[in-house]
């Protein structure tokens, strides 16, 4: 009697061994992914912004910098360009314990007042309030003269202390009782944020309002 000759597609050893590749493969490649977002993640060091490498998300010290947001035509969309020095609330040379001391303090004072209830910040949040990813290049703040004071980050330290009198957005913030130390913090978290790499997020953000050099 003749053997009956099996289609591979029925022939249990082919899907097997075919799950086992792919399984196999796609292991290979969630360890490749991993540690490729590891290192994409990483904070950069004050060192790197000091020799001109760029990292997706840079040290603290960014806020001793000048930050705008440009359009890539090698990427198709908006990127942060960390330029020369700049005071900010009087120095430009925050060291990276003081800096990161700052980011720390207002990262907890963005979480304890609940402030992504209301605003979305690097994809989460909500959308009652705008998007502060990129609040820092907002040229609302330039339009509206600091509010009178001096530098931008005056200026928006003493709207989050008070935004009730400086209200810049049909729906107002409410007083959350932001100390002075808080709102510092908090402008320095938000500076920081302006400076990773976000993959154009939100996108259009340049077109839409008008932001630093953007084309």
């Amino acid at each position: 009697m003749s053997k009956r000759t099996v289609s591979v597609w029925t022939d249990n050893r082919f899907w097997r061994r075919s799950a086992a590749w792919v399984t196999g493969f796609s292991l290979m490649l969630l360890i490749w992914l991993t540690f490729d977002s590891i290192s994409q993640i990483t904070m950069g060091s004050a060192e790197d912004l000091k020799n001109g490498v760029t990292k997706r998300i840079p040290s603290p010290t960014v806020i001793n910098h000048k930050i705008t947001y440009e359009m890539s035509d090698k990427r198709g969309h908006e990127v942060p360009v960390i330029g020369e020095k700049e005071q900010f609330f009087g120095r430009d040379d925050w060291s990276e314990e003081e800096a990161n001391e700052l980011l720390r303090l207002g990262k907890l004072g963005f979480q304890a007042k609940n402030c992504i209830n209301c605003h979305t910040i690097l994809g989460n949040g909500a959308y009652y309030a705008p998007d502060l990813t990129k609040a820092w290049l907002d040229p609302k703040w330039d339009n509206m003269g600091f509010l009178g004071y001096p530098t931008k980050e005056e200026g928006i330290a003493a709207f989050l202390q008070d935004p009730t009198t400086y209200a810049a957005h049909s729906r107002k913030m409410p007083k959350l009782g932001i100390t002075p130390e808080e709102a510092k913090g908090l402008v320095a978290f938000l500076k920081h944020a302006s400076s990773i790499d976000t993959n154009g997020f939100p996108r259009n953000f340049g077109k839409i309002t008008g932001a630093v050099n953007a084309k």
